[in-house]
């Protein structure tokens, strides 16, 4: 029997139906269903139907790409007078406007941290590097549920959302199977993601992740496999995708590819078209690409090109082998450069056949920072090798030349094309006190709303600037609340109005600070202190209270070349004082110049580890394991030992791989005979079995025998099978940092290989019962 319903109910839901649709509260997140307009009586016969919808996006919100590149100079693409020629973002330029007064932090990861929060990068947890992460709160790298991302809240409000490329904001440690995935991109409001979790990938073997499961590329880099492409594919495929089910619904594209950070990956088709470009050295260059900013009107009438500074050589003096390295080095960065402007033109192309592409809002952000110095003084060929500290003669350097560029490779560029990539300015990336390492050019295109301007816009803008904007061009506002967290307000401000209004005023203040690197802005003057060398990871200085700040005057300085320190120590005083309370008010504090002393820092465990356990027990499929998530092989003794079943010489495959190309270990059977490779830096110490196993159960087990006395020590290998010794090996040093930017895994040797003995991924063809690693004596 049916239950009479009130008729204070009824009257209730009759009311509601005759509710007008009204916008929706966006103030807290998630916004609930649109209220139920129907009516509900005892039968459905005597009821009325209504759907309730999800959020939709304001009407004529535009979609959204925002693309940054990684680690470029200003002096370094044509459209901002550079000698390095990008037509589609040239293209880009002459279509909307370019802004020649845009700031980042001066690293990556606190770069995209601030870009896509809106907040300053202390502020998200993201001090510093996730590889260097402390254990303080504003440097931890975990980005906080109070500082939620432009993601989530284009998300909450009726945008579909994808981030490909980087993600440099996941701790090392969160990046396993076991997660927790919140502070993945996926976790952080976006639907879609493909990409690498790391400060880095190699181009031709990335370490993919498709949402949070590890993948592989569909081809290999001799079937011409190229991670960029491969990232231009998949957005133009989602894209043309979306359109086609939801026209109506924009999208958000957060597109990040790993160029231009090294390893300088590209084919010899790109390196040769630069052959001999710049062999009028990085003076001259600086010279040509200053009368290029002067003439195109990206600096302003009387911009001074700063000095060579002391730690560059003047080009004249170098040898013939140096001078043919060093532009060799260049000339591969500039492949890849023209390689990259190729890729991301097709993916401005495809745009332009949208239903909506005039109302797409396109920001190119040129650079996470300035020009990269992390080649060091020579530049490299195994850049991990230079990151651990070990330099590597130009000779060396002169006779492998042929790998350049190539899967073989982990290219870098000398510190004085750096310099030179970053004209007109001082210093290079990682030094967030001058403008070489933090001004970077941005180029903003929207048909719908922008009209062309030769006239660069000039406003004083940071990263934080970018999600305001975006969310004042959609009519969406910051909410308070995201999932039931009270929000951190955004620290920057909307630049909407420099769209068309071509004296927009942009910041009045922000403060810089990077590995003690700080400065401040305030109403047009700027204080700097400069602390660390970036190509010397392992020097700490101290002695915060011995750095000279400087003083600049900006609005008749462009360039910071004019120290008015000792003319004006008052205004220096005062100028102190004020980067002191930003630095108190935006959590700055800790200072810490420690640079690859950091990576030694001890880190959580993985979530759900065991903390402090020296017994590591994996099976088959783990994979894509964070270097500072798998053992600790490195500095110490340690026992592998693997239960497998094998075939007899009908077996191959990886049994244990972990780093790649620059550095690592891999323990592999082929043919049925077991292998240890130890890759230090291109020098392979290998210990083989002096025979194959039988078919059956086997333990095969590499005894780790440490030297000690320090980092980076030799040891001696014995390889086992079945307890019976079957090969040893001895090493006069190992790998005292980083093996680099793979991973760990079993059973398979995925992404980049630790040998060129066989092909990756080489899965095991055997069966694999358990690897046991034990850390200790």
């Amino acid at each position: 029997m049916l239950r009479h319903t009130p008729r204070i109910f009824l009257f209730v839901m009759l009311s509601v139906a005759t509710i007008v649709a009204q916008e929706p509260d966006r103030m807290k997140l998630p916004v609930p269903l649109s209220p139920f307009q129907g009516k509900i009586g005892e039968t459905y016969e005597q009821s009325t139907p209504a759907w309730q919808n999800p959020v939709s996006a304001p009407e004529g919100a535009p979609n959204v790409i925002l693309i940054l590149l990684d680690d470029v100079g200003f002096g370094q693409t044509s459209t901002f007078g550079g000698l390095i020629p990008t037509p589609n973002l040239d293209q880009l330029a002459n279509e909307g406007l370019r802004f020649n007064r845009f700031h980042t932090t001066a690293i990556c990861g606190p770069s995209r941290a601030a870009l896509l929060t809106g907040r300053n990068h202390h502020d998200t947890g993201n001090g510093f590097l996730m590889e260097w992460a402390t254990g303080y709160p504003n440097y931890s790298t975990q980005i906080k549920p109070d500082t939620a991302t432009i993601g989530r809240v284009l998300g909450g409000n009726g945008y579909t959302t994808w981030w490909y490329g980087k993600n440099h904001n996941t701790p090392d440690w969160e990046t396993t199977v076991a997660g927790p995935f919140d502070r993945w991109p996926t976790g952080m409001g976006f639907d879609y993601f493909y990409g690498f979790n790391a400060g880095e990938t190699h181009q031709f073997y990335p370490v993919l992740f498709e949402n949070t499961v590890p993948v592989e590329p569909q081809t290999t880099p001799e079937q011409g496999y190229h991670f960029t492409t491969d990232m231009v594919n998949r957005a133009i495929a989602r894209m043309k995708f979306s359109k086609s089910v939801a026209p109506e619904k924009p999208f958000f594209m957060y597109f990040a590819p790993g160029a231009m950070h090294a390893p300088h990956h590209v084919t010899a088709e790109w390196r040769d078209k630069f052959k001999g470009k710049f062999d009028m050295g990085w003076e001259k260059y600086r010279e040509i690409v200053f009368q290029n900013q002067l003439e195109m009107g990206i600096i302003p009438p009387g911009t001074k090109l700063t000095p060579r500074p002391d730690w560059v050589p003047v080009w004249d003096s170098l040898s013939v082998a140096q001078k043919t390295v060093y532009n060799a080095l260049f000339e591969n960065f500039a492949g890849f450069f023209a390689h990259t402007d190729h890729e991301i033109g097709r993916l401005l192309d495809a745009v332009k056949g949208l239903p909506d592409a005039d109302n797409t809002l396109v920001m190119y952000i040129v650079g996470d920072n300035g020009a990269s110095s992390e080649g060091g003084p020579d530049g490299t060929l195994n850049e991990i090798k230079g990151l651990n500290g070990i330099n590597t003669p130009i000779e060396e350097i002169l006779k492998d030349l042929d790998k350049l560029g190539g899967p073989e490779s982990e290219p870098h560029y000398p510190v004085g094309w750096a310099w030179a990539g970053n004209t007109p300015f001082q210093w290079v990336k990682q030094v967030a006190s001058h403008l070489g390492g933090s001004r970077n050019p941005m180029v903003v295109s929207w048909p719908a709303k922008i009209k062309h301007d030769d006239r660069p816009r000039d406003a004083f803008l940071h990263l934080i600037d970018v999600v305001p904007t975006i969310l004042d061009a959609a009519n969406i506002p910051m909410p308070e609340t995201v999932d039931g967290v009270e929000q951190k307000p955004l620290a920057g401000k909307s630049f909407l109005g420099s769209f068309t209004d071509p004296d927009f005023k942009g910041r009045d203040e922000q403060y810089f600070e990077v590995l003690s690197n700080r400065s401040i802005y305030e109403d047009g003057w700027k204080a700097n202190a400069q602390h660390t060398r970036p190509w010397r990871q392992d020097l700490a200085p101290g002695n915060w209270d011995k750095d000279k700040w400087e003083l600049y005057n900006l609005d008749e300085d462009f360039s910071e070349a004019t120290d008015l320190a000792d003319e004006m120590p008052d205004k220096v005083a005062q100028m102190k004082e004020s980067f002191i309370a930003a630095a108190e008010k935006y959590n700055v504090y800790p200072l810490d110049d420690r640079g690859a002393a950091r990576l030694a820092v001890p880190k959580p465990p993985v979530p759900g580890a065991k903390e402090g356990s020296k017994t590591f027990t994996y099976f088959a499929g783990a994979i894509r394991i964070a270097e500072p998530a798998a053992p600790p092989m490195k500095n110490q003794s340690w026992t592998l030992s693997a239960d497998v079943q094998t075939d007899g010489s009908k077996t191959d495959g990886v049994i244990m791989g972990f780093g790649g190309v620059a550095a690592g270990i891999v323990l592999y059977v082929k043919e049925g005979v077991p292998v240890f490779d130890y890759n230090y830096f291109d020098e392979h110490t290998v210990v083989k079995s002096s025979k194959p196993l039988e078919s059956g159960n086997a333990t095969i087990e590499v005894d780790f025998d440490y030297a000690g006395g320090g980092a980076g020590k030799g040891a001696t290998i014995t390889l086992k099978v079945d307890g019976e010794t079957v090969g040893q090996g001895t090493m006069e040093a190992t790998v005292g940092g980083r093996f680099g930017i793979d991973s760990f895994g079993i059973g398979e040797d995925s992404g980049q290989p630790v040998t060129s003995a066989y092909s990756a991924p080489f899965r095991f063809t055997g069966t694999i019962e358990r690897v046991v690693v034990k850390i200790g004596d």
